[in-house]
């Protein structure tokens, strides 16, 4: 299952490399459609920080949609309901890193998923902010990954029936 968190309105303009992380996180969500793997997609506050950016909406219009108050999804108990069983592997990305994206890492993996945070679809204010929370996702059991790395460890062959669909995606 793929996490992506927070990627709204209001926030993307003030993170560093927010147009990027865009582009990364839909380059996720489509390939994800492209290979039905399942996706979740949280709002912080979506009263306050807007809906989910507009550069994204059609692409998440097969994913769950949660709002969520607390900055630890894991405490929010839709977020939880929508999940599959433990031990099962979740790619996370979105925004803020240090934030909600580090917290709901931690968390998931106190429930006991295996986590794949992927890190060039994760953005915070300030660099600084955004390694720390690579570096504290890593130590704490968190694995660190790529959108290429992700969505070609979901095709698993150059023989698999959507290679060259997923391909143009990356290229």
């Amino acid at each position: 299952m793929l996490v992506i968190v927070d990627m709204q309105a209001r926030l993307l303009p003030h993170l560093d490399g927010g147009e990027r992380l865009a582009g990364r996180v839909g380059t996720l969500l489509r390939a994800a459609h492209l290979l039905d793997v399942p996706v979740v997609v949280t709002e912080q506050n979506p009263r306050g920080l807007g809906g989910t950016v507009d550069a994204l909406l059609d692409d998440i219009r097969t994913a769950t949609v949660i709002e969520k108050h607390t900055f630890d999804a894991t405490l929010a108990p839709a977020f939880v309901a929508a999940l599959p069983p433990a031990p099962a592997t979740l790619w996370i990305a979105g925004a803020e890193a240090h934030v909600c994206v580090l917290l709901t890492v931690l968390g998931l993996l106190r429930l006991g998923y295996r986590v794949e945070y992927v890190a060039d679809a994760a953005a915070s204010r300030r660099a600084e902010d955004r390694a720390v929370a690579l570096a504290r996702a890593q130590q704490d059991g968190a694995r660190l990954t790529s959108v290429e790395t992700t969505i070609f460890g979901w095709l698993g062959s150059c023989r698999h029936p959507r290679f060259r669909d997923v391909l143009a995606l990356v290229r």
